[in-house]
């Protein structure tokens, strides 16, 4: 193992661990439940959907070929990434079974293995939306560096307004958010070519 990605797993080890922390107290003193009501909230929410990075994806490959770049790749793996972390995500909920914290007043619940074994309905860990929202902004910014800032911006956003919203504890959005970047490295790894650069 490299001391980089040491380094990383230690990081992510220690925010996510910290985060476990901050979930009462963040529970307790940060609420907008109307948050969604808002256009900038629905804005944030969907920044953590297929439906905004499936276009998103069209229109980076649309202008990737209009200038002769690796279009085909660069579109494909801006919808794979989202596509990939969000199905990760899901898997994980059904594994770990912990309940959103405004079924229980914030305290943790996980729910036993017999009761709706296959449906994450209602499971908080990791957020989803979060998880497909770091994807989306890892790939997007490693093909555009520029518009990097944008895309982690809206993902925090949509991080921030899941936990307002009461829908998650800090640690599902922390959680989800390293997760969704890791799966966009794994995939910068090892399937972008060397020569293919950013604009």
């Amino acid at each position: 193992m490299s001391r980089r990605l040491a380094l990383t797993l230690a990081a992510a080890a220690l925010a996510t661990t910290l985060s476990f922390g901050l979930d009462p107290w963040v529970w307790r003193q940060f609420s907008y439940p109307s948050v969604y009501d808002h256009d900038w909230g629905r804005l944030l929410r969907v920044t953590g959907s297929l439906v905004f990075w499936a276009p998103l994806a069209l229109a980076v490959s649309l202008e990737a070929r209009a200038r002769r770049l690796d279009w085909a790749r660069r579109g494909w793996l801006l919808f794979l990434g989202p596509a990939l972390a969000g199905g990760i995500g899901e898997v994980l909920k059904l594994l770990i079974r912990r309940e959103r914290p405004n079924l229980h007043g914030g305290a943790y619940f996980y729910r036993g293995f017999s009761e709706r074994p296959f449906d994450s309905h209602d499971l908080g860990f990791p957020s989803s939306h979060v998880v497909v929202a770091f994807a989306g902004a890892a790939i997007l910014a490693r093909f555009y560096p520029r518009a990097g800032a944008v895309a982690y911006a809206l993902a925090l956003g949509c991080a921030v307004s899941r936990i307002l919203a009461q829908a998650h504890f800090t640690s599902d959005v922390v959680a989800a958010g390293i997760m969704g970047w890791a799966v966009a490295a794994w995939l910068g790894r090892t399937m972008i070519r060397p020569n293919s650069q950013p604009v």
